[in-house]
């Protein structure tokens, strides 16, 4: 569950955003800097770039980058999140595209204080700007410019290693727009690329001696809550490796933030009451399952007393599903899953849950849904790892059969490292084994 209420504010793209607010001074455009929380958010991250393999075109790298973020925590002074990215599309040769299919997830946790600078706690590579835009303490007006320090993250040979190469942006404040029906401030964006002269990272690939280019391009930030709503760059840079490799990329990256479509909860729940799951309802005060006799009130009750409460509730359902209302959307629980031992494959008997769970979210064309597996602790991490991955992308396939659309999941293996229950007996196992599914909004 995440700790944070959601918020009216919309939330300040993490890494791309920064919060403008008018401050009284004597310019018309005068504002300060400060970064605040705010609701869950999608990132999406477009390229389109011509790639040269040593002087030759071999194609275009098309590819789209999502991610559902959430926020996790706020202390006052710095905001924790965490989420999951997602690669849509691949590189295009010959008018060819990789097909989607079953998206895994890339998990990335980060931190930003009040100033905007990020800090990252999971890093696999996304997102890929960071502390970026950054903007001045001293109030800046139409025209005004100012340099800052951010990063941004590459694998030009896409093998999976990522290199961090820093940026040092020159901006310019150009004014007020209207962008899509909203008011806007536009802020041009010039950097060069340079890698290998005085920088290395040494966490990265080793093998990239040098790289360099140009950058130019735009963001957009809302003038109602300084969220940023757009990103333009056109590019152009160069990267050489030791053993004499050369790769050009040139053509564009844009970078938006979209909001999950909202979907009605009580239909959803009515449904999934039908199937007999246990409702945990949001405010933790009540748990009950379709037949109202079976209801049961937690309010006052310990967190340990509740949990007794949702065990209790599940052990008497006939489909051992529990859903819970988060800030990430409606989750299912899927408990007591029969899979052979140490695999993917489902044992007889699931086929009535799958049908009704499948006939629910098909009820949701708009909706994207993250799909986690989580095992008992049997001692072996890498395999409890693996077996949850496999797992959840097995119900995830057994889903899409039945009529879901296979590209809106993204499947995730947490292995014993979340546990509801106590693993010292086989309920409390059979209770850890379980794959969850997230509506997400």
């Amino acid at each position: 569950m995440l700790k944070s209420s959601r918020k009216n504010l919309v939330y300040v793209f993490a890494v791309l955003s920064a919060i403008f607010s008018v401050s009284g001074g004597s310019s018309l455009w005068a504002h300060s800097l400060r970064h605040s929380g705010g609701s869950n958010y999608t990132l999406v991250e477009r390229t389109n770039l011509r790639q040269y393999l040593n002087g030759k075109y071999v194609g275009l790298t098309s590819r789209e980058v999502r991610s559902f973020i959430f926020q996790e925590d706020d202390d006052g002074s710095t905001v924790y999140y965490s989420g999951d990215f997602y690669v849509e599309q691949d590189t295009v040769r010959k008018m060819q595209t990789v097909g989607s299919g079953i998206h895994e997830a890339i998990p990335s946790s980060f931190s930003i204080s009040s100033d905007g600078r990020l800090t990252m706690e999971t890093d696999n590579g996304y997102p890929t700007f960071r502390s970026f835009p950054v903007f001045p303490k001293e109030e800046i007006s139409a025209g005004a410019q100012w340099k800052g320090e951010s990063f941004r993250a590459v694998d030009p040979l896409n093998n999976g290693v990522i290199t961090r190469i820093p940026m040092t942006v020159l901006y310019t404040f150009v004014g007020r727009e209207n962008y899509k029906g909203q008011e806007v401030y536009r802020i041009k964006c010039e950097w060069a690329t340079r890698y290998g002269i005085s920088y290395w990272d040494f966490g990265g690939d080793l093998n990239l001696k040098s790289a360099t280019g140009s950058h130019n391009g735009y963001v957009l930030v809302s003038v109602e809550n300084g969220a940023m709503v757009f990103m333009w760059d056109n590019v152009d840079e160069s990267f050489i490796y030791k053993d004499g490799t050369k790769v050009d990329y040139k053509g564009t990256i844009l970078n938006f933030t979209e909001y999950p479509v909202s979907y009605g909860h009580e239909e959803i729940l009515d449904s999934l009451k039908k199937m007999g799951a246990v409702i945990a309802k949001s405010d933790e005060k009540d748990v009950a399952t379709n037949a109202e006799k079976d209801s049961l009130s937690s309010e006052g009750k310990t967190i340990e007393e509740k949990k007794r409460d949702i065990s209790e509730a599940l052990s008497k359902s006939e489909s051992k599903i529990l859903v819970e209302e988060t800030d990430a959307g409606v989750k299912l629980s899927l408990h007591d899953l029969k899979f052979k031992a140490d695999s993917d494959e489902l044992m007889p008997g699931e086929t009535k849950r799958l049908d009704e769970i499948a006939a629910v979210l098909k009820k949701l064309p708009s909706s994207m849904f993250l799909v986690e597996g989580h095992t008992a602790d049997t001692g072996y991490k890498e395999g409890e790892m693996n077996v949850s991955t496999a797992r959840a992308r097995r119900i995830a396939m057994e889903l899409a059969k039945r009529g879901v659309d296979e590209g809106r999941f993204i499947c995730k293996g947490l292995g014993a490292s979340k546990p509801v229950a106590s693993n010292d007996t086989a309920e409390g196992k059979a209770m850890n084994r379980r794959v969850e599914i997230t509506i997400l909004e």
